[in-house]
């Protein structure tokens, strides 16, 4: 790997700036490809892109750029891009700074501006090294996420693809299943999810077999899928959705007949229970009928030693004496048939007995 010193005025930087979307983003008078396929989206807030202008009209240095060398002497962004975006959309005037756009400032604040050097450091070397050296460099203020990492690793047409659908602000997967998926799209937070559901949590394995794919049919049809069977099969959506890993119960019970009617009726009455205090387990529980999704209410400190005492200080199985502290608050009538976490359902067990009782009653 060689690496190069060059400095860059913003003046260059910004020449014919070009974002046309999935097709790159371009500067230095196409010269430069911002927004290679291994690179992520714009993640910069509205703070965090004022702060770069912020830095560049007081005269500060800011972070140094790293420019790969392509095979045509043109360059692309290793590290630097949320910063350069930044400049060029503000020069641009996609953006105000201070109540101002570019074109509002006064012609010597504007060659100020089109007048600071960046310093850029260029590399040339083979693809699998500057995609090594894109993995090892800390993106200032922004750490890369597993996923950004493994696309750049797996750059190529089934994920640049891929990302049209899961890796917009708006994308397709956010249209049909926003309502059920956590993190944010840009950040390849949907895109992970989905690649992790349908590689039974193979992630790399998937992207390095489809790699070269001309397109991410597959891994979008089987999202819809996922989606329609959620939808088909709760049909009362309830904010406790959002987040459940709906992929890898569609792959376990996609096959099994539910009936949505019974299943929303056992959903509304498990709501409403008070010893149910992990709602969103409910949607868990009513597909294996394991209790443990649920976290049912425990009786309290003050409910265990009034049971404790009731006993005489033994258990209520084997009547053994027993002590506070190896006690067990235990339900008489488990709560799967009907008993609930209230004093005169509570008894106080040895650690034996309570682990022999299971859901006896």
């Amino acid at each position: 790997m060689e690496i190069k010193f060059k400095s860059v005025t913003i003046r260059d930087l910004a020449q014919n700036y070009q974002d046309l979307n999935e097709d790159g983003v371009f500067g230095l008078d196409n010269k430069l490809d911002i927004r290679p396929p291994y690179q992520r989206e714009f993640v910069y807030d509205d703070k965090k892109r004022e702060a770069v202008i912020d830095t560049i009209t007081k005269g500060y240095p800011i972070n140094v750029f790293f420019w790969a060398v392509k095979s045509d002497g043109t360059y692309e962004i290793v590290d630097g891009q949320q910063r350069t975006i930044s400049i060029c959309q503000y020069v641009n005037g996609d953006f105000a700074y201070k109540d101002r756009y570019f074109h509002n400032l006064h012609d010597d604040e504007k060659e100020a501006i089109y007048n600071y050097e960046l310093m850029v450091y260029l590399c040339e070397g083979t693809d699998s090294e500057k995609l090594e050296w894109f993995k090892t460099i800390n993106i200032a203020g922004e750490q890369l996420t597993p996923q950004e990492l493994r696309n750049a690793v797996y750059s190529g047409t089934w994920l640049s693809d891929a990302k049209r659908y899961f890796s917009k602000t708006g994308c397709p997967a956010y249209q049909i299943g926003g309502n059920y998926m956590k993190g944010s799209p840009i950040r390849q937070d949907y895109l992970e999810t989905v690649i992790k559901w349908r590689s039974n949590n193979n992630i790399e394995d998937l992207m390095a077999q489809h790699q070269h794919d001309p397109d991410a049919t597959d891994l979008w049809n089987y999202f819809r899928d996922v989606i329609e069977w959620v939808e088909a099969t709760f049909t009362d959506y309830r904010n406790e959705m959002k987040g459940i890993a709906w992929g890898d119960l569609y792959n376990k019970y996609k096959n099994r007949n539910y009936d949505p009617d019974k299943l929303k009726s056992e959903i509304d009455q498990l709501m409403t229970d008070d010893d149910v205090t992990n709602k969103r387990g409910i949607y868990l529980y009513v597909l294996d009928g394991e209790e443990k999704h649920l976290s049912i209410r425990k009786f309290n400190n003050t409910q265990k030693r009034t049971a404790y005492e009731k006993q005489n200080k033994k258990c209520n199985s084997c009547g053994e004496s027993i002590t506070i502290g190896n006690a067990h608050a235990d339900h008489i009538i488990p709560w799967s048939k009907g008993g609930r976490t209230v004093d005169d359902n509570c008894q106080v067990l040895c650690i034996t007995c309570n682990t022999s009782k299971g859901n006896k009653s």
